[in-house]
């Protein structure tokens, strides 16, 4: 039945395609239309149907939303800043202190070195590729929004989750890039002259977004049973980041506790990346051709000579003696000679090669929010309470209470356990330096070109050109 009632979805598309060729795609620059065309690998129990395209027809039946939607997950997964070859965890890695670069890639090597241009391809490629995610969001809202055939509950649904994906996207773009263009529409008229949003501007429109998209989809769960379909429990993940983010400490002890109070932390650290790992809030389920996880494929060395990545030695240096974390999150290999060891992140472990999916890309997990949890607290004056949060992830990891009893102390203790618990995953390390003010202090020592303006990227040079909107250019570029 799923093989028919797809096959007549791809006939109905198929009539409207030319059609919408002619009449509704045309030229973009800032906003490029790459991802008006589905072509989804296996998705949660959908399978989505081949070239399927977003429009009006799309919105008379849930299942082709969620095949949208489906595209949305698998293109975060597979490229773009999210995930992929080219996402944060490695460049983000190399950018700060948690990864060494051992590769050729000329743009990479800017990452790691500290000589980003305006035109570095990868730089480029990340805002493309957001933005796109963005438009896919806003078509989704308002396609939904035009719907009279979805029933409310899909509606809800479907708007909710889009909301969350334009948030979770700009909420990356912001922190990269600085002042963006906040993006709520599909008028490509519009797109093509957007302008540059304060940073604040910017940060208010994500948490209204986000607080709307939690009204949504109070009590839609996600019923695949996996994580893989952001709920309101993920959104609230993304809203207590945002609320650490802008030192709105109530708001972030609020809602970091209700995730605290929804999910279990996973008390074995071999089984935290796991699939069915019970702190996983989100993650993105691997497509049918590849099996386990990008990170797994990117970060564990196989062979030396031959490694793209590995730990940096201060990164393994910050691990305390007895830190389970270090034994069971990383892994060493040795050349044939045994004259060079190297370390690497083995937090996710399953290669390609192997025969059945067993992880899947975690975005967002019950680790994190403990530790937002206690830095809110601090700056809220409960020293005491601040202190069990740390010590619930220092106590998984074998190691005894913290002995930080002061504000600057426990500051200074939880910025540390931010940085051996969340190392190689999704840039958190680079986010924390950078919103703390703290990357010269680190960096400077340990990266000979840095400079204070490396806080954030080039607005990309193609998109200056194609709208002097954008300019000015961001310092040091």
């Amino acid at each position: 039945m799923k093989y028919l009632k797809n096959n007549l979805i791809e006939r109905k598309v198929e009539k409207v395609l030319s059609w919408v060729i002619t009449h509704i795609l045309k030229p973009m620059t800032v906003l490029p239309m790459t991802m008006v065309f589905l072509g989804c690998s296996d998705f949660v129990e959908v399978d989505p149907p081949k070239n399927t395209l977003i429009s009006e027809t799309v919105f008379k039946d849930p299942v082709t939303v969620e095949s949208a939607f489906a595209h949305i997950y698998h293109s975060m997964r597979e490229k773009g800043l999210v995930s992929g070859n080219a996402g944060l965890t490695t460049l983000m890695g190399i950018y700060s202190d948690e990864l060494d670069y051992y590769g050729f890639d000329a743009d990479f090597l800017q990452f790691y070195h500290h000589n980003i241009v305006a035109d570095n391809t990868s730089i480029t490629g990340w805002w493309s590729h957001a933005y796109n995610l963005i438009y896919s969001a806003n078509n989704i809202i308002e396609g939904v929004a035009g719907s009279d055939v979805l029933r409310l509950e899909d509606r809800n649904k479907f708007h909710g989750q889009a909301l969350f994906v334009r948030a979770y996207v700009h909420s990356l773009l912001v922190s990269l890039y600085g002042d963006i263009p906040y993006v709520t529409t599909t008028d490509y008229l519009v797109n093509n002259s957007v302008s540059r949003v304060p940073e604040a501007k910017v940060y208010e429109n994500i948490i209204a977004d986000l607080e709307e998209s939690v009204d949504l989809l109070e009590g839609i769960e996600d019923i695949s049973d996996e994580r893989v379909l952001p709920d309101q429990w993920t959104v609230k993940a993304l809203l207590a980041r945002m609320y650490l983010y802008t030192e709105q400490w109530e708001a972030a002890e609020v809602i970091s506790t209700q995730l605290l109070g929804a999910f279990a932390l996973e008390p074995d650290l071999n089984e935290v990346f796991l699939k069915g790992s019970s702190e996983t809030i989100w993650q993105l389920k691997p497509g049918e051709n590849l099996r386990n996880t990008q990170e797994a494929n990117q970060l564990i060395i196989q062979f030396i000579p031959g490694q793209t990545y590995a730990l940096t030695d201060s990164l393994m240096e910050s691990f305390e003696i007895g830190d389970q974390r270090s034994v069971h999150w990383t892994a060493s290999i040795s050349d044939t000679d045994n004259t060079v060891t190297l370390q690497f992140a083995h937090k996710y472990k399953a290669l390609f090669n192997e025969t059945e999916s067993l992880e899947y890309s975690i975005l967002f997990r019950l680790g994190e929010q403990h530790l937002i949890r206690a830095e809110a607290r601090v700056y809220l004056g409960n020293l005491a309470e601040a202190q069990q949060d740390l010590n619930v992830i220092r106590n998984r990891a074998g190691l005894a209470n913290t002995t930080a009893n002061t504000v600057n102390d426990l500051l200074e203790s939880i910025l540390h356990e931010r940085r051996v618990e969340l190392f190689a995953e999704q840039g958190h390390r680079w986010f924390d330096l950078k919103r703390t003010g703290s990357a010269t202090a680190v960096l400077g020592p340990v990266k000979s070109n840095w400079k204070a303006t490396d806080i954030l990227f080039p607005i990309p040079e193609i998109e200056l050109e194609s709208n002097p909107n954008l300019l000015p250019q961001n310092q040091g570029y």
